[in-house]
């Protein structure tokens, strides 16, 4: 009893008595059994943590901000990637809930109705993050994809575009949030053309789809569109990677950013400012939202209750190069 007292609360211990019980942990090479200690706790110092890629950027900067948080507590993270596969995904809750984690953080509101029973059931707090939802299961920390495609395609409208297409790669449900925007701003503009949304034609035969969006992808849907007769004088990409293959596209083709084509990007990774021309972006605040999951966990640990259930941390227009007609 004296030595897991030491191991689990030190300060409630002498410091010789501290110092005697880590020798001999040192000399027996003694590692604590967590499948043990979470039949005999409640809770474990696990913070489940879960999102559907591990290759993209933006997940890197979210995982950047949940580590960053957690440096300092007792909070162990375990990650686990879902490659956007709702089995997998309600696989890993099941699989995080037996070790009786403190808390959850899942990436999106959109689990399929199995894998939401689960997160409902779970007896921890669960925070969804990435997007936004009137109905989350606990917390969810995010932002508008609907209200955030609209902005940027708003402001490609203000720039004085006229032909504006919108090129995806795999459209999942978040997606799906920036293309209703686009499509949204463009109808209040009397310019919609349907025919000017492309996205991956072979998303079916792709084993991991949210991992099939390349640089390459985004030149291929490029060449589609310029190469109709009448081509658009600007597009939005689904994000920031697309973007990049259709600047090089266009650059390839000789067709001047921003006077013959608009080209603007989602998420506003680095390379948006370092490309030329520098491509304009919708910033989202990627580190703030897994900083601020990891806060919420741990305000909800220490027994508040004032915390609201839905935090909007909103977007930003970034504006460059790329669209900037004016300054052409």
């Amino acid at each position: 009893m004296t030595a897991s007292r030491a191991i689990k609360t030190p300060e409630a211990v002498s410091p010789k008595l501290r110092q005697r019980v880590q020798e001999a942990i040192r000399l027996l090479n003694y590692v604590p059994n967590l499948n043990a200690r979470a039949l005999a706790a409640v809770r474990t110092e696990v913070l489940g943590v879960i999102v559907p890629s591990l290759t993209q950027h933006i997940f890197t900067d979210v995982l950047r901000g949940i580590y960053d948080g957690v440096q300092g507590t007792a909070l162990q993270v375990q990650l686990g990637n879902s490659f956007y596969d709702d089995d997998e995904e309600t696989r890993l809750i099941a699989q995080l809930l037996r070790q009786k984690p403190t808390a959850l953080i899942v990436s999106g509101v959109d689990q399929s109705d199995q894998a939401r029973e689960l997160l409902e059931q779970a007896n921890c707090p669960v925070v969804q993050i990435m997007d936004i939802t009137d109905d989350p299961i606990d917390h969810v920390i995010g932002f508008d994809h609907k209200a955030a495609g609209k902005a940027i395609t708003r402001h490609l409208v203000e720039e004085g575009y006229n032909r504006i297409a919108f090129v995806g790669g795999w459209l999942i449900r978040r997606s799906t949030g920036r293309l209703l925007g686009f499509k949204e701003a463009l109808e209040e503009a009397g310019l919609l053309d349907e025919s000017l949304i492309v996205s991956n034609p072979d998303v079916d035969s792709v084993e991991r789809p949210g991992e099939s969006t390349t640089v390459e992808l985004g030149r291929r849907l490029a060449s589609e569109l310029l190469s109709r007769h009448a081509r658009p004088d600007a597009i939005f990409c689904n994000n920031d990677v697309l973007a990049l293959g259709v600047a090089y596209e266009c650059q390839a083709r000789n067709i001047r950013i921003p006077e013959e084509m608009g080209v603007a990007g989602f998420n506003d990774l680095d390379q948006m400012q370092s490309v030329h021309p520098p491509i304009s972006s919708l910033r989202t605040h990627r580190y703030e939202i897994g900083r601020k999951a990891v806060d919420t966990v741990l305000k909800l640990v220490d027994g508040a209750t004032d915390i609201p259930r839905v935090v909007d941390v909103g977007f930003e227009v970034m504006k460059r190069q790329s669209t900037n007609r004016s300054q052409a």
